[in-house]
């Protein structure tokens, strides 16, 4: 089975009601290549906006959600409430939050047990610094995020993977498209070895870090590369590009 192309829209700590209204109208009126799976993420403050306003067949993903039943979690936001909100993705593991909000790979295997057993899907992102990447130590930070994932799911339908070298994120620079590649093609060859073939073929796995609509096209032709989770860019009319870019 062919694995559907997936772009998804982190927004992270962006936008106002307006700029946001903006974006949902000029997406609703766009031409989107039907082939392609959208998913965008909206600040929390205004998940319920998106979702009423944006057209159907357009995702609306939380970026955090909590590892437990509503409850005594001053803050934090549960999955049976997304559900509720009609949010039926959320992005966890991003590399902003391992590192500024100190969240471990456990902790992100638990949010993604949490969600994935409760009915809301999952972007899962994955990547290394530069330091590690300098050390030639990228596959081996990829595995062992991925091992403590494992550790802790048996479903891997409801999750996306998004490769995101940290080094690349909002900088500028970018994977080369072989990096890319290569980097995709080890996590294939991971969950086929530990996981099973099936998942392997099946499981989609996202490039970001610094994607644009110039860069897109080119990246999207790798084999493994499934799709793009888009930080800045989707902030802008050309995340329409991105989205077509294989159409």
């Amino acid at each position: 089975m062919a694995r559907k192309f997936f772009v998804g829209g982190n927004f992270k700590m962006n936008g106002t009601i307006k700029s946001i209204t903006e974006i949902v109208e000029n997406l609703n009126k766009a031409q989107l290549d039907p082939n392609v799976e959208v998913v965008i993420a909206p600040p929390a403050l205004y998940l319920l906006l998106v979702r009423e306003h944006v057209r159907k067949e357009i995702g609306v993903a939380a970026q955090n959600v909590f590892d437990k039943p509503n409850g005594a979690f001053t803050g934090e936001i549960s999955v049976s409430q997304l559900k509720d909100s009609g949010i039926d993705w959320v992005i966890l593991g991003h590399s902003e939050r391992r590192t500024i909000l100190r969240e471990s790979d456990e902790t992100v295997a638990s949010k993604t047990k949490f969600a994935t057993e409760n009915g809301v899907s999952v972007i899962w992102c994955c990547g290394e610094s530069l330091e590690q990447r300098e050390a030639g130590k990228t596959l081996e930070v990829i595995a062992s995020q991925l091992s403590a994932l494992k550790a802790q799911i048996s479903d891997w339908s409801k999750i996306v993977i998004a490769y995101e070298p940290i080094w690349a994120i909002g900088t500028g620079k970018v994977a080369t498209t072989e990096q890319a590649q290569e980097v995709h093609a080890s996590i294939r060859a991971w969950l086929a070895k530990e996981v099973s073939q099936s998942v392997a073929d099946e499981t989609r796995i996202l490039y970001g870090g610094s994607v644009s609509e110039k860069n897109c096209k080119d990246l999207s032709k790798e084999k493994d590369i499934d799709g793009f989770l888009v930080g800045g860019a989707s902030l802008k009319p050309a995340f329409v590009d991105i989205i077509n870019c294989k159409a």
